[in-house]
């Protein structure tokens, strides 16, 4: 039970140190690498002719932006 307590605390501790790193600098956490926009992909999927299943998700989410299109109270 000692050992889980003291594992509880030093937890606790570098959330603690975590968020007042947060509170002081107003910088968001951020990978050491930069992500995809730094090697020059625009998005996650940077292909130039998608697979099946991302074409129906696409005609999917543009179908569903089209009916809250027409359906919009102005």
């Amino acid at each position: 039970m000692l050992y889980f307590l003291i594992t509880f605390g030093v937890f606790a501790l570098v959330i603690f140190a975590m968020a007042i790193g947060y509170i002081v600098q107003r910088k968001t956490i951020a990978g050491s690498c930069g992500g995809l926009g730094s090697i020059g992909v625009e998005k996650a999927c940077d292909c130039p002719d998608p697979c099946e299943s991302r074409k129906k998700k696409m005609a999917k989410e543009e179908a569903r932006r089209q009916m809250l299109e027409e359906n919009r109270i102005i």
